[in-house]
Formats: structure tokens, C-alpha cells, sequence
């Protein structure tokens, strides 16, 4: 009995390593079949569109390369600065303190006039003939025998009634070369100038040296007369004069661009000296004539001298005019520089 009971136990024994071995086999193959639906997501790769880059440009840096023109003072463009003025010109004493110099004014956007070409506006007119582009005119050209008086206020308007009566007793007309100062200060005077007939023109609006002036200084300085004068009832365009006699060919073309032609002087008469300065109404009349030719341009001033009070130009004014026609002259606003 022992040897069958031994067979049938080692029977048993083998179907159950049999049964043991197929269930291994089938966890395996189950554990090799089964999908791997509980993996983790691959990172997306990073997407680049056409065209994008990652290196920042100029506007992202937020700096931008300045280009200076020579002869230029650079200054902060958040708050330009003009210099002051330091030496009077021809008896000018700086206002002070300095008047406001108004902004330059930003024209308004044209209305969007919806889907199709634009009309072709045409070339704006000329505000003066292109051929006194680029100077400073010391002398009217082709002006025949005529002769031009010119008037700068700066300072007071202390010779302006004198001025005034002496040109209405002779009949002659005058340009008066205003800054925006003056005529703050003497809101009368441009209307007096105007009624009387006269021609108004532009002297800047606070009178700095312009050398040392960028773009947009000049800008506001040329600007902000121009407006001044508008809103006392005269109109100074085209006609513009520098400060001290001051510019380059920077300035001029600045000037230009503004709309104005720049007038310089033939003869400036040094009245602005006074007598302090040893000069007399004499010497005044004397030095215009002896300058006397066609289209000669005679620089006089209005406000009297600031330490003698005198005013020469205005005290010589019926001398220079009776000798000017004795010689067979007559006489002309610098309108004459604007003839086609």
C-alpha cells in the first residue's frame, strides 16, 4: 500500500506545479498585453510660430540711437530748455522773468475717409519764392531804388509813438520784427503797428541766441511768436529775423522748414547804443546813408537804450527818411521780398 499511495501523491504534486506554472504564464501575459492607459502625458514641445523670435528688438529695449546734427545742444526730450539771454541786443534786456514758450501745435488727424485711394492733395503753395531758400537776405534783390525800414521790438516799446507818427507825417510803411515777449508786454502795440499799416514779422518768443538751439526748440521758439502775434491781431508769416543776428546754415534751413524766409539788414544803424555809447541821432542818419543802395534794408530798434533811456533811431527817423528821398528813393515793406 505504500508505493501506490507514493505515485498518487507525486502526481498530485505535478498537476499542481502545472496548474501554478499556467497561472504565472497568464499573470505575465495579462501584465504584457494589457494598454498603458494610466501613463503619465509627454510634455508638450514649445511651439514657434513663423516669424517670432526671442531676442528682443529695438522698441523692447526701449533705447534708441540719437543722431545729433552738428552745432546741436542736446537736451532732455522730455523737457527741452532754451539757453537764456545773457547779453542784451541793441538795447534788448531780456524779459524777466522769461515769458512761457507755447507748445508747437499738432494739426489735427484727418477724418478717415474709408476703403479706396486718398485724392491727391497737390503741392502746398509756397509761402515764398524758392529762390530765397538757404539765405539770410541782407538786401531785397531786383528791388530798383527803394529802400526797406525795419523795426525790431525786444525791450520796451518806449520809441514806438514817435516811430509811429513819423512814419504816418511821411507816408512810408515799415516792418516791425516782434517777439512774442514784446507783445505780452505791450498787448496794444500790434494793433497800433497793424491799423497804422505797417507789416508785423517774426523775431522769436523769447529772442535766444538760435545756434545753440535744437529742432524742436526752434520750433517752439518760432511757433510760439508766430502764435502770440496771431491772438494780438497781426500776422507775421513769412518773415522771420534771428535773435542777435545769429544762425548757420542749420538754423536757416530749420527757419525755412517752419514756413518763414530769414531778413537779415543792410545797415544796422547802432542807434541802440545811445548816447551812453557816444552815438547821436546824427551818427544814426549818417551811417543809413552812407549804406544807401537798391533794396538796402536799414535795421532800427524800438525800446530805448537801458542805461541812458535814450531813443536815436526814433529821434533820427525824419532825417533818414527826408535825406533817403532826397536821394531819389522811395521806400518798401520787405512784402517786396514775396513778389514772384
Amino acid at each position: 500500500m505504500t508505493e501506490p499511495l507514493q505515485g498518487d501523491a507525486r502526481r498530485r504534486m505535478a498537476a499542481a506545479a502545472v496548474v501554478l506554472a499556467l497561472i504565472v504564464l497568464a499573470i505575465v501575459l495579462a501584465v504584457l498585453l494589457r494598454e498603458p492607459a494610466g501613463s503619465p502625458p509627454q510634455p508638450a514641445a514649445p511651439s514657434t510660430s513663423p516669424g517670432a523670435s526671442t531676442s528682443p528688438g529695438p522698441a523692447a529695449s526701449g533705447a534708441s540711437p540719437s543722431t545729433a546734427q552738428p552745432g546741436t545742444v542736446q537736451h532732455s526730450p522730455s523737457q527741452p530748455v532754451e539757453p537764456s539771454t545773457e547779453t542784451p541786443e541793441a538795447g534788448q534786456d531780456p524779459v524777466q522773468p522769461p515769458a512761457n514758450v507755447p507748445p508747437v501745435p499738432v494739426p489735427p488727424s484727418a477724418p478717415d475717409a474709408g476703403p479706396g485711394p486718398a485724392p491727391d492733395p497737390g503741392p502746398p503753395a509756397a509761402p515764398f519764392p524758392s529762390a530765397l531758400l538757404g539765405q539770410d537776405l541782407t538786401a531785397i534783390p531786383n528791388a530798383g531804388r527803394v529802400v526797406a525800414l525795419t523795426f525790431d521790438a525786444g525791450a520796451n516799446a518806449a520809441g514806438l509813438p514817435k516811430i509811429l507818427s513819423t512814419l504816418s507825417a511821411k507816408g512810408v510803411t515799415g516792418t516791425f520784427f516782434l517777439t512774442g515777449n514784446w507783445v505780452e508786454a505791450n498787448p496794444g502795440g500790434v494793433g497800433q503797428i497793424v491799423s497804422a499799416g505797417h507789416r508785423v514779422a517774426n523775431h522769436s518768443m523769447t529772442h535766444p541766441g538760435f545756434t545753440g538751439l535744437d529742432g524742436t526748440q526752434i520750433a517752439r521758439q518760432v511757433r510760439g511768436a508766430e502764435q502770440t502775434i496771431l491772438a494780438a491781431g497781426g500776422d507775421p508769416r513769412p518773415l522771420f529775423r534771428y535773435p542777435f543776428g545769429e544762425r548757420d546754415a542749420r538754423t536757416i534751413a530749420a527757419v525755412n522748414s517752419l514756413g518763414y524766409v530769414a531778413v537779415r539788414w543792410t545797415v544796422d544803424t547802432l542807434g541802440w547804443k545811445g548816447t551812453s555809447g557816444g552815438v547821436t541821432a546824427q551818427a544814426v542818419a549818417d551811417r543809413t546813408l552812407a549804406a544807401l543802395q537798391p533794396g538796402e534794408i536799414v535795421l532800427m530798434h524800438i525800446g530805448s537804450n537801458p542805461d541812458d533811456g535814450s531813443t536815436l533811431d526814433a529821434d533820427a527817423l525824419p532825417e533818414i527818411i527826408d535825406r533817403i528821398s532826397a536821394a531819389g528813393y522811395g521806400f518798401s515793406t520787405l512784402d517786396a521780398l514775396l513778389a514772384p
